[in-house]
């Protein structure tokens, strides 16, 4: 069983830029439109998704060839720490409101 990749030589820098920029849209309106804070926070994995796409691409298609992944990688750590500290501060919330609604929180103690 063959795969026929020779599709996938066709696809130039308009295309990952056209994908980010999904995917950076979706990231935006999960952030603005959605209460959980779970989903913020998936929102934000989107968004930082999106700038290592365009980190990548730009690096292909680039002649500076190993920034552009450096770069990523950086995002992908950044990205691994926020998420770990995010759901910890989630689950605090939780343990003390009962609740992971960011409209409901609103006061630091009670």
């Amino acid at each position: 069983m063959q795969l026929d990749l020779s599709a996938l030589k066709n696809v130039g820098l308009e295309h990952f830029l056209i994908v980010s920029a999904i995917l950076f849209s979706l990231g935006i309106y999960a952030v603005v439109t959605r209460k959980n804070a779970i989903m913020v926070l998936m929102g934000i994995e989107l968004i930082l998704n999106s700038a290592n796409i365009n980190f990548i691409a730009f690096s292909k298609y680039s002649t500076a060839s190993l920034s552009g992944h450096l770069a990523a990688i950086f995002v992908i750590i950044l990205a691994a720490a926020e998420a770990a500290i995010a759901i910890a501060i989630v689950l605090n919330i939780y343990k003390n409101f009962l609740t992971v609604n960011i409209d409901e929180v609103d006061k630091l103690k009670q």
